[in-house]
Order: C-alpha cells, then structure tokens, then sequence
C-alpha cells in the first residue's frame, strides 16, 4: 500500500474519492456561508431591527452551536456504523439543506437562510468524526502523515475558495441570489455522488449502544479521551491552533485596513498567502519525517507560530498613508517582511496541527477514534469561541489588533512550554529528528 509520496494517494480510489468529499464539503460550506454573510451586512440594515453586526455574530453563533450540541453523538456513530456509508447519509443531508437554502435564496427569505446555517453546523458537526476516524482505514502507517497533510492543504484551499466564490456571486448584480441558490445545490450533488466511491469499511464498533442524550454524551467521549496524556495534550494542541487562526483571519480585514494601508485586495492576498503556508507546511511534514507517525516537528512550528505572529504584529510600524490595491501595497516598504511573516505563520501552522490529528488517530483505540475525534470538535468550537471574546475583550478595552496579536503569540509560546513539558514525547522526538537528521 505504500506510495512514493502523498500525491499518489489522490489517484487511488480508497482516497481519491474520500479527498473530493471532504474538500468539497468545506467548499460548499464556505460559499453559503459567505455569501451569507455579505447579504446580510448590506442588505439587514433596511429590513431588520437589528443590526448586520447582530445577525452576523447570531449568524456565526448558529452555526457553531451544533458542534456543542451534537459532536458526541456524531462520534458514537461513526464509531458504531461504517464511516462511509455515514459520510454518504449526511452528504444527502447537505443536498436537503442547500435545496431549502437555494428555495430562500430565491424567495429572498433571509430569516430562514439564518437558521439554515444552523442545520449546516448539524451536518458537518456529524462530518467531521467519520471524516478524521476513517482515514487509518483508508490509508496505512506509512501514509497516515501524508494524507492528513493533503486533507488539511485542501481544508483550508477549500475555505479560501469557497470564501471567494460566495462573495463573487453574491456580488452579481439582480441576479447573484440566483447563481448562489445553483452553486450550493450543484456543489452538494457533486459531493455526495463523490461520496459513492468511498470504499466501503467496517464499522469500529458495532455492538455500541448509542447515548443520545447531548450533555452526557459530551461527558462519556471526554472521559474516555482523558486515558493517554499524549492524546490529551494533542486535542489542547489542535484546539489551539484554531483558536490562534480564528483570531488572526478575523482581524486580519482590520489589520490590513488600519495598519498596513491595504484595501480588500491586500486582505484577499494575505489570506490566500495565509492558506497557502498552511498547505505547504502540511505538505512538507511527510518529507522532513520520512514518512512516520511522529510529533517531532510540532515544537518547530509552535516555535513558528511565535516569531512569526509577534513579526506580525510589530509591522503597524510600516502601514501606508492611504489605502493601496495589492500591486501598489507589494512595492511599499515592509510589505514584503508582512507576505514573509503570514506565509511562514500559515506554514508553521501545518507543521503544528499535521502531526498532531495524525498522532491521535494512530494512537486512538480503533474502537474509540470517532468519539476522540468528536472530543476534539467539542474543543475547537469551545476554543474559537473563547477567541472571540478574548478579541472582544482585549479590542474593547482600547488596545490595538497589533496588541491583541502579541498577546496571543505570547500566550502561544506559554502554551506550548507547557504542554512540551507535561508531555515529554514531542522534545524527546525533536531530538530524535536531529540526530537523525
């Protein structure tokens, strides 16, 4: 089964097929919810009590919330069942949704479109357990590394698009609900008829007795996470990085605005240079461990995530006088070191997060994966969400976005000691890949 590298995989059919659903999963969902997002912070104003700052973070609220509600049960499932056949059940769930979404688009009914977005967070909180659980069943020992870097590189490709085929759609006069309504609908058959040619595996656990009661649900998959210290400490470890990215995408509008004298241009080039380091970090962590299990380099990003976010925030120093388009803004002083800093923090990400979603699914029981997986969901929501408000905070109390992006590098290099020193294996793999290298 082994491949000379990760590439080859996206030509076999045990995930090639797995690849595409995935990736045009978190399309969909990033082209509905942007598109989303954009009509309502033009169009709420006029029609709603409320403001578009209100529905937007109500928005966002809806759509994280199943992620809390649900993401135990999702685990229990694709533990009990095969993780195929459920990837194709919620791919049909996605095409309901985008069908009840494509009929508001065109009725123009926004209320409704809100609360979709609540049952988009339903479908990719069951998504996301069989998706991470089934890959040791899709690919072996030597290709677990290179798989979960492709998955990740196309995760966030798949966000950056998505992200700006919604707003261009959106954008088009008269008729842009329309071309959003076909994009979602089209976008959701493609995925579930990717879906068809996952192969089939076997369920994990079949005599499982599913709990469907959310709030012990949440208990049970914690408790039984909190049994391997490494795997404790990797879920904190991915938990955070989303909780570092959900800070540095939601501020980088502003940043760029206020303190780099960009335009929207600037922003859609930071945070396609952003995807792109996350991709290439991903890609290169098969390469620099040779193929193996190994949480040897996640020091070396966290190390990244640092320097790279506190370069970051110290280049308020070089913002332009007035706002210039990307081409105008490349040819200032220090726009160059601001491309280096998001590139390399993007790229210290993947070889930050790669490693560790390979480790806890190579070291979780088989049986137990999803629900490990789903654990992890729990904690991401938890932690984007204490990002927000630790922005809310901060940015409310008068401090500035470059303030706000020292401090989370700070607390990141606080983290990270931390978390090397309860769990000695990620220094003691560091100093193996030195010696060996």
């Amino acid at each position: 089964m082994a491949q000379r590298n990760q590439f080859a995989l996206l030509a076999r059919r045990r995930f090639g097929p797995y690849f595409l659903t995935q990736f045009l999963g978190a399309f969909n969902d990033n082209v509905f919810k942007n598109a989303l997002l954009l009509l309502l912070a033009f169009h709420a104003a006029d029609r709603f009590a409320a403001s578009s700052d209100v529905l937007i973070n109500l928005s966002a609220g809806l759509f994280v919330l199943p992620f809390f509600l649900f993401s135990a049960i999702a685990g229990q499932l694709a533990d009990k069942y095969p993780k195929a056949l459920l990837m194709r059940y919620v791919k049909l769930l996605e095409i309901g949704i985008m069908l009840a979404a494509a009929v508001a688009l065109y009725m123009d009914l926004v209320v409704p479109l809100i609360a979709l977005l609540f049952l988009m967070g339903l479908q990719s909180s069951l998504f996301g357990p069989a998706k991470y659980g089934v890959l040791p069943q899709l690919a072996d020992e030597t290709e677990l590394l290179g798989a979960n870097a492709l998955v990740e590189t196309g995760t966030f490709l798949a966000i950056l698009l998505g992200t700006a085929l919604g707003g261009v759609l959106i954008g088009i006069d008269q008729t842009g609900r329309y071309w959003v309504a076909a994009a979602v609908v089209a976008i959701a058959l493609a995925g579930y008829a990717a879906s068809r040619a996952i192969p089939d595996v076997p369920p994990a656990e079949p005599e499982m007795h599913v709990n469907w009661n959310p709030l012990s649900a949440t208990l049970q998959i914690f408790a039984g996470t909190l049994q391997t210290r490494l795997i404790i400490v990797s879920l904190i470890g991915i938990s955070w990085f989303w909780f570092l990215g959900s800070v540095y995408l939601a501020q980088l509008p502003n940043f760029t605005r206020l303190y780099l004298g960009g335009d929207e241009r600037v922003v859609t080039l930071l945070l396609s240079l952003f995807s792109i380091g996350v991709g290439a970090g991903s890609l290169l962590c098969e390469r620099l461990t040779g193929r193996s299990v190994s949480v040897a380099l996640v020091p070396v990003g966290a190390l990244g995530l640092s320097v790279f976010g506190l370069d970051l925030a110290l280049t308020a120093a070089q913002a332009q006088p007035e706002l210039l388009g990307a081409v105008q803004w490349l040819t200032g002083d220090g726009s160059w070191r601001v491309v280096a800093d998001v590139l390399l923090l993007g790229a210290s990400g993947g070889l930050f997060i790669v490693p560790l979603y390979t480790v806890i699914q190579h070291r979780s029981a088989p049986g137990r994966r999803a629900r490990v997986i789903a654990a992890n969901n729990v904690l991401n929501a938890l932690f984007m969400v204490t990002a927000a408000v630790l922005a809310i905070v901060v940015l409310g109390s008068g401090f500035s976005i470059t303030w706000l992006f020292g401090l989370v590098s700070a607390l990141n290099a606080l983290l990270a000691v931390g978390l090397f020193l309860a769990e000695p294996e990620f220094l003691a793999a560091l100093r193996r890949w030195f010696s060996a290298s």
